[in-house]
């Protein structure tokens, strides 16, 4: 690993983490059907995960899964859209349900303000936002009411989620981009 690059959780560590969100998540459950909305790319997966371990920890509950297409960045953090595009499914009826929105990062809440924007068209009963890192750099009102971990680190400073299918492990990496190399 490049010396401006630090391994913070490793796949077993994060197994753990995924696991206490999912946890976190089934607290909140009732008899209102629910439904896990992973934002693409990387909260698909990420989503996937916690459902498995959602049916674990509330075998009764009726969780249905969905992905959302939301973009603001590139991969390579190069901001592509001044206003985050969103891309709903088409079969989407949220109404009277339970949605719990799935992400890798919370840093300013771009992302999280437009998806609640659209969901406040769609009639939800409730909404939640489940997150694998708060960076805890808002700029906007947005909180999650599930954190896997929460990193207080530099502004310039970079979280990696490294999630498969996306990358070959499972893991959280700080990048310090003014230290040396381009990722």
């Amino acid at each position: 690993m490049p010396a401006d690059r630090y391994r913070l959780y490793s796949d077993a560590d994060l197994q753990t983490v995924v696991d206490d969100m999912a946890r976190q998540a089934a607290t909140l459950l009732d008899a209102t059907p629910t439904v896990l909305l992973g934002m693409l790319r990387r909260g698909v997966p990420l989503a996937d995960r916690m459902l498995a371990r959602m049916r674990v920890h509330a075998p009764w509950a009726e969780i249905a899964r969905l992905d959302l297409k939301v973009k603001r960045y590139a991969d390579n953090l190069e901001l592509l859209h001044p206003d985050t595009a969103l891309e709903a499914p088409a079969n989407a009826n949220l109404i009277g349900r339970r949605v719990i929105v799935v992400d890798d990062v919370l840093y300013q809440g771009h992302s999280l303000f437009r998806v609640f924007e659209w969901l406040n068209t769609q009639k939800p009963a409730y909404v939640h936002a489940a997150v694998l890192v708060d960076r805890q750099r808002h700029k906007l009102p947005v909180r999650a009411d599930i954190v896997g971990v929460t990193l207080k680190i530099a502004p310039d400073d970079v979280i990696e989620c490294n999630v498969p299918p996306y990358e070959a492990e499972f893991a959280v990496d700080l990048w310090r981009p003014g230290a040396g190399a381009a990722p």
